[in-house]
């Protein structure tokens, strides 16, 4: 069993930033990836980035250069520092962690990006 709890979210202007934080509840050593996904009004969920237990990391080419994930492992915490944000970037955004035999979801953070 993983618990996540993610925090972070909120209202930005266009162009800003914001770092979102996912703190789990065991240590990513029996986690193999560690993820963000989100999911706007009547859309599907969609990955974002995502980090694995050996440190690579991968991205949507729509957030690439804009949106860095990292970990402190120490903390057992997985950030998204999402920067030059865009409307389109609006969305309710969800940690994931994968295993090798099932996966959790944490509760989600609304993101709003609106002027």
């Amino acid at each position: 069993q993983v618990q996540l709890g993610e925090a972070g979210g909120g209202l930005v202007q266009p162009g800003g930033s914001l770092r979102l934080s996912c703190v789990a509840s065991r240590n990513f050593f029996s986690i193999s990836t560690m993820g963000w996904y989100r999911q706007a009004p009547g859309k599907q969920r969609e990955l974002v980035a995502r980090i694995t237990s050996g440190g690579s990391t991968n991205y949507a080419d729509s957030m690439k250069g804009r949106f860095t994930i990292s970990r402190d492992i120490a903390k057992n915490t997985v950030y998204l520092q999402m920067n030059s944000l865009k409307p389109e970037d609006t969305a309710v955004y969800y940690c994931n962690a994968k295993l090798p035999n099932r996966e959790y979801w944490g509760q989600g953070t609304q993101v709003t990006v609106s002027s």
